[in-house]
């Protein structure tokens, strides 16, 4: 999937200007979209103003995301970052001076993206330390292409003087590419801004990461954080238990008798062990009839020279004793 997290949104923007945003996006393959809100004040009551669902209809198979992008200058003041978070879907911070920038890279936590102005001169330089810590952290650092590619000579050359020296600082890792475009013509295909990237130095592969890869892991993240058990656990749907009615419920109480299943005649069914006895005994009681109903090779042979009557018996005996003696 590919992702484009920056897509301008004004309160004043044409809806039929973002509806072709949208739809041109979609085209060229972006699946996730998020509309971005930029303000550097804190309002008494916290209200998201993008709509939702938009006052158009979207391509199917595209997600709409909404996003805050805060602008902080002084990290000692109070902006209520945790209020803002709860009421857009991702927050980012987007830092203009080295207290800002460095307090969002080592000790804010409520942000997944470090967005920064890069068409600007920066009275600090990108170091390896508070950039890695930060990635180290969960945070994105953002490089929104449109920038260079809507801007003039200087704004083109200040952007690619501090993106490379991001890409140098973080050797490529933990980087986020969007647009930032807010119209159709601040918007390239995904193969158009790998290739422009990698022209600034920037590997194939890294580039590839940062629409792709690092995008979605900054999506996750924040969804974790908003639904799920203190942002570690998320509970996905496992199965619902079967309805139980309330006299099946009464019922169970009312008996002490423990409850089991029947069979089709009434009769409870028997346990494994009595099952396998009677097959057992079924089995013996067949063998022995078996047995009993066909002769062996021994009874034949007995049964064959056995005499069928008692006179063959007692007939040489009889004619024995009743023979008269010749000298008498």
């Amino acid at each position: 999937m590919l992702y484009d997290l920056n897509v301008a949104w004004s309160p004043s923007m044409d809806p039929l200007e973002l509806q072709r945003t949208v739809s041109f996006l979609s085209s060229l393959g972006y699946d996730t979209i998020a509309l971005n809100h930029t303000i550097s004040s804190v309002a008494s009551q916290i209200v998201n103003p993008i709509p939702s669902p938009l006052p158009f209809t979207i391509p199917s198979k595209t997600t709409i995301l909404r996003r805050c992008t805060f602008t902080i200058e002084d990290p000692s003041q109070n902006y209520r970052l945790p209020n803002i978070a709860a009421a857009y879907d991702i927050l980012a911070l987007r830092p203009t001076s080295q207290k800002g920038y460095e307090a969002a890279c080592l000790s804010l936590s409520e942000q997944s993206i470090i967005s920064l102005d890069l068409t600007q001169r920066f009275p600090f330089h990108f170091r390896p330390k508070q950039l890695m810590t930060a990635i180290n952290r969960g945070c994105k650092i953002e490089l929104c292409y449109s920038q260079a590619v809507m801007g003039d000579s200087t704004k083109r050359r200040h952007f690619i003087s501090n993106a490379m020296a991001i890409m140098r600082a973080t050797k490529g890792r933990g980087l986020l590419i969007s647009s930032e475009a807010d119209g159709v013509l601040g918007i390239r295909a995904p193969a158009d801004v790998v290739n422009l990237f990698s022209v600034w130095g920037l590997g194939r592969e890294r580039g590839m990461e940062g629409i792709s890869i690092n995008a979605r892991g900054v999506v996750v993240n924040e969804g974790l954080k908003r639904t799920s058990f203190r942002g570690v656990v998320d509970v996905i749907y496992g199965g619902e238990r079967p309805m139980v009615s309330a006299e099946a419920v009464a019922d169970a109480k009312s008996s002490k008798r423990k409850v089991v299943d029947v069979v089709g005649n009434g009769t409870p069914p028997l346990s494994k062990r009595a099952l396998k006895r009677a097959k057992h005994a079924a089995k013996e009681a067949e063998n022995g009839k078996t047995s009993q109903s066909t002769p062996t090779e021994g009874n034949l042979a007995s049964s064959e020279v056995q005499p069928s009557s008692t006179e063959d018996i007692t007939s040489p005996l009889v004619s024995s004793s009743i023979t008269p003696n010749a000298n008498g």
